[in-house]
């Protein structure tokens, strides 16, 4: 099986609370995932397009909504298809014209499944507490800086 190369070294509990942050971002808003993200061990931001700039509540119910899918103690699960037989409801924009012919789904329990050849943890109980730092708004795109606490992850398991 050949996939594309990754040229990355994720932090796992980052990046796969950058996976349930774009799903709670598309359930709250209908919106597109992150197309422009920054995602670091100590902080990360991601950005998206929206027709109105986020209430102060609805910044707070996005963090809530997030932690909420991490209490959930969801299992990480990946798996391989063809890219001519990828289920229609998921986001295949991001990839580059290249790519390979067998994509790697991750799918996180019930909340999330898109294509990723990033690294994740195994279950969401290993992410700790997501919290929005801040946000801004202009011209219609919205950036959410955010960061974890308390992950109980471990590199070397």
């Amino acid at each position: 099986m050949e996939l594309n190369a990754h040229n990355k070294n994720e932090y796992p509990p980052m990046h796969t609370a950058e996976h349930l942050l774009n799903q709670t971002m598309i359930r709250m808003f209908g919106c597109e995932r992150s197309k422009n993200s920054h995602i670091e061990k100590k902080k990360s931001k991601c950005d998206y397009f929206l027709s109105a700039e986020p209430t102060t509540e609805q910044i707070q119910e996005i963090e809530s909504r997030v932690n909420e899918a991490i209490n959930q103690n969801l299992e990480v699960a990946v798996s391989f298809v063809d890219k001519n037989n990828v289920p229609e409801s998921i986001d295949l924009s991001k990839l580059p014209s290249d790519v390979s012919p067998t994509l790697r789904l991750v799918t996180i329990g019930d909340y999330d499944i898109c294509a990723c050849i990033g690294t994740h943890v195994q279950n969401t109980n290993e992410i700790g507490k997501f919290k929005v730092l801040s946000s801004d708004f202009a011209d219609g795109k919205l950036r959410i800086r955010f960061k974890l606490e308390n992950s109980p992850y471990s590199e070397n398991p």
